[in-house]
């Protein structure tokens, strides 16, 4: 029997893609689309509708924006349903709470679906306990709301929990306010742009006495998030609880 699918925010670009991609795979169903500001529409043959009241669906995809993604997040928990998470803006303490709310479901958060992203973290963590100095620099389309981003977010967290030892930033005449980014975890410093007519691009670079290595991701085009987004959706059932991160899914 096919997964039935509801999808939160199908009205947009992500959410409209994500529909079209579900629809597409034989071993999901799209049954459920909600989105506020476009109720009425239709994507691939199913009506949008304002809110999930009266879906029978058993995972829902969640592509909006952070304040409505803690509501639908909660809504899937109290209702029973899985939840994959999209969105980006989970803070630690979203992530608790929802550790508590997800009781009779499972949720994924991941805060990038494309493989590639995925790997470059894992590569960062792997690396970073053999450098003293890091920097992340992420780069979006000037659409995006958050800064950093989830990714960088993300990326310096787990570089920060596999190494403790990063040599103090030297700067100690900032010309302008913000010159060296945002201290994340560990005192790793995130720069973010927010450039017209980009995607998405991480860089992560490391470096130590004599040598820099630079670990780079780019995302050229949105449908490189649906593996894995379709990935989550057909795995998160076998996942209890809440798992943040794709890699977790993928046996890094």
């Amino acid at each position: 029997m096919a997964i039935r699918v509801g999808v939160f925010g199908a009205g947009g670009r992500m959410g409209g893609l994500v529909c079209e991609s579900v629809a597409g795979d034989p071993a999901l169903e799209l049954v459920a689309a909600i989105d506020p500001a476009h109720v009425g529409e239709t994507v691939q043959g199913v009506r949008i509708a304002a809110d999930p009241s009266g879906a029978d669906v058993d995972v829902v995809i969640d592509f909006t924006q952070i304040s409505a993604a803690r509501a639908n997040a909660r809504w899937a928990a109290e209702a029973g349903v899985h939840a994959v998470m999209g969105t980006s803006g989970f803070s630690a303490d979203d992530v608790e709470e929802l550790k508590g709310a997800f009781t009779r479901s499972n949720c994924v958060i991941a805060p990038n679906f494309a493989i590639g992203a995925v790997l470059m973290m894992v590569f960062a963590e792997r690396a970073a306990p053999f450098f003293d100095t890091a920097d992340i620099v992420e780069m979006h389309h000037d659409g995006k709301r958050d800064a950093p981003s989830g990714t960088a977010m993300h990326t310096a967290d787990r570089m920060a929990a596999a190494s403790d030892k990063w040599a103090p930033d030297p700067t100690q005449d900032c010309v302008l306010d913000g010159a060296r980014g945002g201290a994340g975890a560990g005192g790793i410093h995130i720069h973010a742009l927010r450039v017209r007519g980009m995607i998405a691009s991480q860089e992560v670079i490391l470096g130590t006495t004599g040598q820099s290595l630079t670990i780079r991701h780019d995302t050229f085009d949105r449908s490189s998030f649906m593996p894995g987004v379709l990935l989550a959706v057909k795995a998160v059932a076998d996942h209890p609880g809440v798992t943040v991160g794709l890699d977790q899914l993928l046996d890094l």
